[in-house]
């Protein structure tokens, strides 16, 4: 990730909890934590790409042990006062030794990475052998991928940063799989906002419990049509 990235993060951090602490956030926060516990088996569990610890803190009883690494020092000063045990480090080059964890997962940050290749590579790198990752990509086929065609992103950042001032990149399936090694087995797939145009639909008492219903069976039955694809990948053993 660049460093304009880390700037922005470090400056949205202020703010990224509050505008994440219900509503549509928390519906993906929590489905995606739902899609790590479907396979997760204990041990260890990497977040890369942690944020202030929305998932991994969802996820701190599931497994013996959750680490996060992110680039961001803000977001992670946040992450710490979870109690989360969290550093500081880039996708591409992960601080750990060969097969340290037993799972690892990454929402909403890849699609900012600019080396991809080589991330895929490090998670792969210290998964161990039958160990699975989720790894969730921004899918160009979808509603936020066209949004993001015709509206141009907002002012979020401290300072007036603009979302289009940080790198990021939409992926098909069929190129988020194919920055993962071809022997890496793939498990499941699922697609996070098939159907919500806007977030605060979520909100809204009568119609949020129908909507989120309808995706749960639309992310399940349409993944590629998923503002974000959460591919599943099992290390051979």
């Amino acid at each position: 990730m660049s460093d304009a990235t880390e700037t922005y993060y470090d400056r949205f951090a202020e703010r990224y909890d509050r505008r994440r602490g219900g509503g549509y956030h928390a519906w993906l926060d929590d489905r995606q934590a739902a899609l790590v516990r479907r396979h997760a088996r204990g041990g260890r569990l990497l977040e890369v790409g942690c944020g202030t610890g929305l998932v991994l803190e969802r996820l701190k009883h599931d497994f013996d042990d959750v680490v996060g690494i992110d680039l961001s020092e803000g977001m992670l000063e946040r992450a710490r006062a979870r109690g989360l045990c969290v550093q500081q480090a880039r996708a591409e080059a992960l601080p750990f030794e060969d097969e340290s964890f037993d799972m690892i997962c990454s929402f909403k940050v890849l699609a900012h990475v600019q080396e991809m290749r080589n991330a895929a590579m490090e998670m792969v790198r210290v998964l161990k052998p039958g160990g699975v990752i989720v790894a969730e990509f921004y899918n160009p086929r979808s509603i936020r991928g066209f949004l993001w065609m015709v509206k141009p992103p907002g002012v979020t950042g401290a300072g007036g940063q603009r979302e289009k001032d940080v790198y990021f990149r939409f992926d098909s399936p069929r190129q988020a799989r194919g920055y993962f090694p071809d022997d890496l087995e793939t498990l499941d797939t699922y697609g996070l906002r098939v159907l919500t145009p806007l977030p605060f639909l979520h909100k809204i008492p009568l119609v949020a419990p129908a909507l989120q219903g309808m995706e749960h069976l639309a992310g399940r039955g349409l993944p590629f049509l998923g503002s974000f694809y959460d591919l599943v990948l099992r290390k051979p053993a």
